[in-house]
């Protein structure tokens, strides 16, 4: 499965989602900045997007409210062990209240790995972040780094949020 993301005003992007009524595609923000994915097996429709290989997947995009996307940049060597990570995660966070799907994208043009997860609204996402289950899967995640020598990362990650651009 792949996963396109492309930017622009809302209106085209929305024009664009309208023209293809067949495609999975979700349009996130609003007036000023917004954002159009696209998950599909094939190709996508979009002229220059950001390129995305969905490495794990739970969920659909129906009844999403809010996305969030953590933008996690990794070194080349430390691709197959984040990977790893991700794929044998405990996947607590599929058992939250409020929780709609996640995607895990593995980047096709760049070294940046987006943790994409939608919520039912961005009540339940700020709920997860203060539960226990939170806190367990990311001290597991920060032991683990620190055992390592060498960072498998590049930079700091950082999270984007988007709430699902509401049709008129």
């Amino acid at each position: 499965m792949n996963l396109f993301i492309t930017s622009g005003t809302r209106n085209y992007l929305k024009k664009m989602k309208e023209k293809y009524p067949e495609e999975n595609m979700l349009l996130l923000g609003d007036e000023e900045s917004a954002v159009l994915i696209h998950e599909t097996a094939s190709g996508t429709i979009f002229n220059q997007p950001r390129k995305y290989e969905v490495i794990d997947s739970y969920g659909n995009f129906e009844n999403a409210e809010y996305v969030v996307m953590n933008n996690i940049p990794v070194t080349d060597e430390g691709k197959p062990l984040f990977e790893y990570r991700f794929k044998n995660r405990n996947r607590q966070i599929e058992s939250q209240p409020g929780f709609v799907a996640i995607r895990v994208l593995r980047p096709i043009t760049s070294n940046t790995y987006i943790i994409l997860t939608l919520w039912e609204n961005r009540q339940a996402f700020e709920k997860w972040k203060t539960s226990e289950s939170f806190q367990k899967s990311h001290a597991q995640q920060a032991g683990t780094q620190t055992t390592h020598p060498h960072s498998i990362f590049t930079g700091p990650s950082y999270i984007t949020t988007y709430s699902i651009a509401e049709e008129e």
